[in-house]
């Protein structure tokens, strides 16, 4: 029986187990696997699971899965937490590129002591921006929905969410589903993520997805940091926008270790 040492992080309330890939050689042969370590009750419990891997290129490969235990698309918070984990190992110092599922990522440490880390993350340009009636869909390194709100609090995130994301126009590959509440250039979120398919306490490509729509909006002032609040704390995202999309893109919050520990598997 393979022992497997992992670490937890989150960003606001966003928590990942992260693992040391490069010389584990860890290869999960079922999603099941992953969705056991993921689950609250019976597992470690987290939204998803990261392997930090080599990269022939750059500091380091993540790979990133769901709490369902399938291979998801670009987690922004899991960027950020990664890169505090690559820093505590010495991969790096304060600066990192690495690879993910959409490409090449940059980040930086702002802040580092030993109770808190600070990471910003360099997402994609975002070009591609579909309108539906009042609500967004694009694409910030995961697809995403967004609907602007009154009252953010009051609203069902988990049967609202649910039924826009198993609707007949994204159920067969699932959208995350962002409500946002936007009050003097400031933005409340909350999130139905799919491939946990609940509500997360933040969620980082969403809250990117979320300034970026209101800037649609001539809401926000570019080039100035958005301020997001969500249940598990604040984000923040700066950007450049022009007549073709948006550029430029830095998600910034906090990516702070939980604990560590152990855990066994037989057949890995």
């Amino acid at each position: 029986m393979k022992k497997i040492h992992f670490s937890k992080y989150h960003g606001a309330g966003n928590d990942f187990i992260i693992i040391d890939n490069r010389s584990q050689k860890i290869v999960f042969t079922s999603p099941d696997q992953v969705a056991a370590l993921c689950h609250r009750r019976f597992g470690i419990g987290a939204d998803g699971l990261i392997l930090l891997e080599e990269s022939g290129l750059m500091n380091f490969r993540m790979k990133y899965y769901n709490a369902d235990g399938n291979e998801g698309s670009m987690c922004g918070n899991g960027g950020r937490c990664i890169t505090a984990f690559a820093a505590h190992l010495d991969i790096i110092k304060n600066n990192a590129s690495f690879e993910a599922i959409d490409g090449v990522h940059e980040a930086v440490i702002l802040k580092k002591d030993n109770l808190h880390t600070f990471v910003s993350l360099k997402m994609n340009d975002v070009y591609r921006i579909e309108k539906n009636h009042s609500n967004y869909i694009l694409n910030t390194g995961s697809p995403h929905y967004i609907t602007f709100v009154d009252e953010v609090e009051k609203v069902n995130v988990f049967v609202e969410g649910k039924a826009i994301r198993n609707s007949e126009q994204f159920k067969e590959m699932g959208i995350n589903v962002n409500f946002v509440q936007a009050e003097m250039g400031r933005l409340t979120l909350r999130t139905y993520e799919r491939g946990v398919e609940d509500e997360t306490m933040s969620c980082g490509t969403g809250s990117v997805a979320a300034a970026l729509a209101l800037a649609l909006e001539n809401k926000i002032i570019t080039g100035q940091d958005v301020e997001v609040t969500t249940r598990g704390g604040k984000l923040f995202i700066e950007f450049e926008k022009d007549d073709n999309g948006f550029s430029n893109i830095w998600l910034k919050g906090p990516a702070e270790k939980v604990f560590e520990g152990t855990f066994e598997f037989s057949n890995l």
